[in-house]
């Protein structure tokens, strides 16, 4: 069992750290493609089709795409001084409150899921999609699933975090 647990946590991490990738990429595509467009204003007077579309949706999925790497390596924004100070003074308190805090992540996240699937399912069935027929269409379809994916790995990993904490609480982890 310890052994299958590690290989599924490594093949997770690299889940998560390959769609941080692709959130990376998609950033240096908006990038590219922004700067291409002011060129060809500047030098053509023709802006590029929809681009403010494109970049409206990737914005979205870029975020979604880089939560759950964010979560795990504790750089999504928070204030946690005082947190600090109570894992430095009691840290049985402070892993308590790190898997209550952990755990509604969860439930957070799972909410956005459950409001999530349905539009997904939506824009699948109907083909929405962003811009003006004859000029560009982007089916929103692909973000939207992106939004699915990328909380459902945010509460996997806030599970894992939540785990953390309590087998450090239950004296069977680590305790920093």
């Amino acid at each position: 069992m310890g052994e299958n647990s590690n290989i599924i946590s490594r093949l997770f991490s690299h889940f998560v750290s390959g769609l941080n990738s692709v959130g990376g990429v998609l950033i240096f595509g908006l990038v590219i493609l922004i700067n291409l467009d002011i060129l060809f204003r500047f030098l053509f007077n023709s802006p590029i089709d929809g681009v403010t579309e494109l970049v409206e949706l990737s914005i979205v999925a870029i975020v979604f795409l880089q939560l759950g790497d964010a979560v795990r390596n504790g750089r999504l924004t928070r204030s946690d001084g005082l947190y600090n100070k109570i894992m430095e003074k009691k840290p049985r308190l402070g892993h308590m409150l790190g898997a209550f805090f952990d755990l509604a992540g969860v439930v957070f996240f799972m909410t956005l899921i459950a409001g999530s699937v349905p539009r997904f399912i939506d824009a699948w069935e109907r083909g929405y999609y962003a811009g003006n027929k004859g000029i560009v269409v982007i089916p929103i379809w692909p973000v939207r699933l992106i939004i699915v994916i990328g909380a459902l790995t945010v509460v996997f990993v806030f599970l894992g975090l939540a785990r953390k904490h309590l087998l450090a609480i239950s004296g069977k982890g680590d305790e920093s």
